[in-house]
């Protein structure tokens, strides 16, 4: 048995070992999972994962009360910090992806109810033997993706989202010749 191959280098190999594909229903863990994510767009993974801990710095340990709270000025600084990918329009995002994430917490009592309900509350165990296989999107994510926009959600389209339910464990991708692939469905 091998890991999945996209993990075979560090911090990717740490990352999927420890936390990719564990089903999450934390508000601040899924609120960190959507922003890197969408961090990610057009980036590697490992620039993101390195850059982990100043992202917890720039967004207030993933309190949403205080990210939804910074004001142009913050953001202003926020675009000259090397600590986290320095694109505007990605920690705007952020901050208004805190504000619609208060609004759904009013509405559906967590973000992580309100995310979970696109895998109807339980992950979906799926069976790859190869890379190939993995989808980069699915009729899930479509519908996640399409929602979050309409609720005032940015950076969420659906190959960001079917990433975020990937590595939030509403599915499970490991390849099942990986290890995590039955662990994960223990977590």
């Amino acid at each position: 048995m091998s890991i999945c191959p996209w993990a075979q280098c560090e911090p990717e190999t740490a990352y999927h070992d420890r936390e990719w594909g564990v089903p999450v229903h934390d508000d601040r863990t899924l609120f960190e999972f959507i922003t890197l994510e969408g961090a990610q767009a057009g980036l590697s993974w490992s620039t993101i994962l390195n850059k982990r801990a100043g992202y917890r710095v720039a967004f207030c340990d993933w309190d949403l009360g205080k990210v939804a709270r910074l004001n142009q000025r913050s953001i202003d600084r926020l675009v000259k910090d090397p600590s986290i990918v320095r694109h505007r329009g990605k920690i705007e995002s952020t901050v208004g992806n805190a504000k619609a994430s208060l609004k759904v917490i009013e509405q559906h009592g967590s973000l992580g109810t309100y995310l979970w309900q696109f895998v109807e509350h339980k992950p979906i165990i799926n069976r790859y033997k190869a890379m190939a296989e993995v989808p980069s999107k699915t009729a899930a994510s479509d519908a996640m993706s399409k929602q979050l926009k309409r609720d005032g959600f940015k950076f969420v389209g659906s190959t960001i989202c079917y990433a975020f339910m990937q590595a939030v464990g509403m599915t499970n991708d490991h390849l099942i010749s990986c290890p995590r692939w039955k662990a994960c469905q223990a977590d």
